[in-house]
C-alpha cells in the first residue's frame, strides 16, 4: 500500500441531527482526522436540508425522499479509498432501511459496515436485509462479543470477516469522589421516549426516601425528535404524572435543555451513579453505557446484552427489566456503601483504557489498511 493518507467516506447521519449514530460518526471521524486520515461524509437525511456543520467534509447526501440521491451518494463514496457504512434499520429509506442495499451494490471500493443493532428476535425481512448488507461488504464490525455471537447464530455471515471493535468514548481523567454531605445524584441521560424505562426508576425512588441525604434522580435529555413528530410528548408527560403519583417530586428533576459536549461531560462527572433502565432486551450497543464507564461512574442497568458484557467484571450491577424493586436494591447498594461504589468506579476506569476514541480509531485504521493491502495485491 502507498504511504499517502487513507481517505474514508462515511455514510451516516451527522450533527446537528440528535442521535447516537450522528455522535458516533462525528467522534470517530474527527479522531481519524487527528490521526492523519482524510474523512468525508455522505449525510443520510429524511428530507433535503443544508449540509451538516460537522467538522467532517460533506461530499454528498442520501435522502430517503429522493431516490435519485442514491446514485450520487454512491459515486461520492466511490471517490474515497474506503467506504464506511453505518447500519441501523431506521436510518435509511425503504422497508427496514433496505434502500442502503442499493448504495452498497454500487460500491467498488473496500467496504466496512458498522452494525449498531443486531436483533436477537428479528423479523424475516430484517434478517434478509442484514444478510444482504453482510454479503455486500468486505468486513462487518460489531461492538460487543455478544453481538458477534448473535450474528453468527441468527444471520448468514458466510465468508465475510466479523471484527469486534468497541464503541468509543471520551475518557475522563478525573477520579470518582463521593461529594460528602451533598445529595447523591442518580443520572439518566439521552433522547427520551417509550422504552427508555425511566418510569421504573421513578417507582424505585419511593424505596429510597429513607436515605439521608435523600438522593435526587436527574433525567437529562430532550424527547427524541421522531417520537415527538409521530407521538407527541405523551411519554414525558406520563413520567411527570408518575412522579406526582409516587410523591417523589422532591427527588426527581427533568432537564430537557440542550447540552454541548463539554456541558454533558460535566453533568456525567457530577453523577454518583448512572442508571440505564432500558426496556429492550436486544440492545447490543449503548453509547450512553460506554460514556458512563469512560467517565468512571458506577452503573446500574437492566440486563440488555451490552450491559451484561461490559459490566460483568464489576463496574456496575445489572437487574431484571421493568423491576422497580430490583432497581431500588441496586441503587441502595451503590449509594449506601462507599466501598462498593469506589470498587465499581475503579473497574470502570480500568475498562475505559480500551474505550478511548483514539484506541478505537486505531483499530479501524488497521482494518482499513488490511482491506487496502488485500485490494492492491489482488488488482
Amino acid at each position: 500500500m502507498t504511504e499517502r493518507n487513507v481517505s474514508y467516506g462515511f455514510l451516516s447521519s451527522a450533527p446537528p441531527t440528535p442521535c447516537g449514530l450522528a455522535t458516533f460518526t462525528a467522534a470517530l471521524g474527527s479522531t481519524l482526522t487527528d490521526l492523519g486520515a482524510e474523512v468525508s461524509l455522505v449525510q443520510v437525511l429524511d428530507t433535503p436540508e443544508a449540509p451538516s456543520a460537522s467538522r467532517l467534509r460533506v461530499i454528498g447526501q442520501l435522502v430517503a425522499s429522493d431516490p435519485s440521491s442514491i446514485e450520487r451518494a454512491t459515486a461520492a463514496l466511490n471517490s474515497c479509498d474506503v467506504a464506511v457504512i453505518q447500519h441501523e434499520y431506521g436510518l435509511y429509506g425503504g422497508r427496514d432501511g433496505e434502500d442502503v442495499l442499493k448504495v452498497i451494490d454500487g460500491l467498488y471500493v473496500p467496504r466496512i459496515a458498522i452494525l449498531h443493532t443486531v436483533l436477537t428476535k428479528p423479523t424475516s425481512h430484517q434478517v434478509e436485509v442484514l444478510n444482504a448488507v453482510i454479503e455486500g461488504v468486505d468486513v462487518v464490525v460489531v461492538m460487543t462479543r455478544g453481538a458477534a455471537t448473535t450474528l453468527s447464530r441468527l444471520y448468514e455471515v458466510g465468508s465475510t470477516p466479523v471484527e469486534v471493535i468497541p464503541h468509543g468514548a471520551r475518557v475522563n481523567s478525573s477520579l470518582y469522589v463521593r461529594r460528602g454531605s451533598a445529595r447523591p445524584k442518580i443520572l439518566t441521560w439521552g433522547l427520551i421516549g417509550p422504552g427508555k424505562g425511566i418510569e421504573w426508576v421513578i417507582d424505585a425512588m419511593v424505596g429510597l426516601k429513607d436515605l439521608r441525604p435523600r438522593p435526587v434522580y436527574v433525567v437529562a435529555g430532550r424527547t427524541h425528535p421522531k417520537v415527538l413528530a409521530h407521538q407527541g410528548d405523551g411519554y414525558r408527560r406520563s413520567l411527570i404524572q408518575r412522579v406526582a403519583t409516587n410523591g417523589v417530586g422532591e427527588m426527581v428533576q427533568f432537564d430537557n435543555s440542550y447540552r454541548d459536549l463539554s456541558s454533558l461531560n460535566s453533568l456525567i462527572e457530577s453523577a454518583d451513579v448512572v442508571v440505564l433502565p432500558y426496556d429492550s432486551k436486544d440492545q447490543a450497543t449503548s453509547g450512553v453505557l460506554v460514556d458512563a464507564i469512560a467517565a468512571g461512574r458506577p452503573v446500574v442497568a437492566t440486563e440488555f446484552p451490552h450491559a451484561n458484557e461490559l459490566l460483568a467484571t464489576g463496574a456496575g450491577i445489572t437487574v431484571a427489566h421493568k423491576d422497580a424493586a430490583a432497581l431500588t436494591r441496586a441503587l441502595r447498594r451503590v449509594l449506601g456503601d462507599s466501598k462498593v461504589a469506589a470498587d465499581m468506579a475503579r473497574e470502570a476506569r480500568f475498562l475505559a483504557l480500551g474505550l478511548s476514541w483514539r484506541a478505537v480509531a486505531v483499530q479501524f485504521q488497521a482494518t482499513a489498511d488490511r482491506l487496502l493491502h488485500y485490494s492492491e495485491v489482488h488488482v
